[in-house]
């Protein structure tokens, strides 16, 4: 039994030191980093489609070693102007609301870490999809809250989002630490909408579901197993591909 309990000990905070030798921690204060727009997104006004996109970049200073901060972007057929919706921390203990709107380019670095894509969809889809998406960002719970650990934080609030859109079959990455934190509830919809998970505060849980397979959750931390696509996923690390990716066009992890 003990040396099951070391195994997996091993398994959570192994990755953990690999990521942070892999990532480094940076020391420039946050108000130096760069903040500005990657330039990847392209002009909303030569593109006519409906645009729902999933963005994460790693955090800010130690915590960037194992954990990412994650945003939802919206363009509405037609629009000359994507949107931006967050959660963030600052101000919130001041009266501010957790939930900002545009409050960096959509693309942006964040804290100097760049923006990397986790899954978008367009045309028809999405524009089904963005007045749900409207309706629940409006209704997300802890919109006066933010906890960085375990919970509610951005992840969190992307994760709630994407629950009552499951259309989307949106699978955040496992370094989404906040992802799984569920309030007073034990029991929902992974985030995907593809399977159900298990969760006791964000703390402890298991989670299983066609997008993102088994997953198991310790403070946080997640180690899991996607069959499908020939995947672990280890803390710090994210997802690691043990099978070549053919689909050329799917975005890359975010996890990474």
């Amino acid at each position: 039994m003990k040396w099951l309990a070391f195994t997996f000990l091993v398994l959570l905070l192994g990755p953990v030191g690999c990521a942070v030798v892999a990532n480094g921690v940076v020391h420039e204060h946050w108000s130096r980093a760069r903040w500005s727009s990657a330039g990847i997104l392209p002009d909303p006004s030569r593109d006519p489609d409906a645009v729902v996109q999933v963005w994460t970049a790693r955090t800010w200073g130690w915590k960037g070693a194992f954990a990412v901060h994650s945003w939802i972007v919206l363009k509405e057929e037609g629009a000359n102007a994507y949107e931006r919706f967050e959660v963030v921390g600052w101000g919130v203990s001041r009266g501010l609301p957790a939930v900002r709107k545009n409050l960096r380019e959509p693309d942006a670095f964040w804290a100097g870490n760049p923006p990397e894509l986790v899954a978008e969809r367009r045309g028809r889809s999405a524009a089904e999809a963005i007045p749900k998406i409207r309706a629940a960002i409006a209704e997300y719970p802890w919109a006066d809250r933010y906890l960085t650990w375990p919970g509610p934080n951005s992840n969190t609030f992307v994760a709630w989002v994407l629950r009552r859109v499951p259309e989307l079959a949106i699978e955040l990455p496992p370094t989404a630490i906040g992802k799984d934190f569920l309030g007073l509830s034990l029991f929902a919809p992974v985030p995907s909408g593809t399977g159900y998970q298990l969760s006791l505060a964000g703390l402890a849980g298991i989670a299983w579901g066609a997008e993102e397979g088994l997953e198991l959750n310790l403070l946080g931390l997640v180690v899991g197993l996607d069959p499908r696509d020939g995947a672990v996923k280890l803390p710090g690390l994210g997802r690691i591909r043990l099978m070549p990716n053919t689909d050329l066009s799917a975005p890359g992890d975010a996890g990474i």
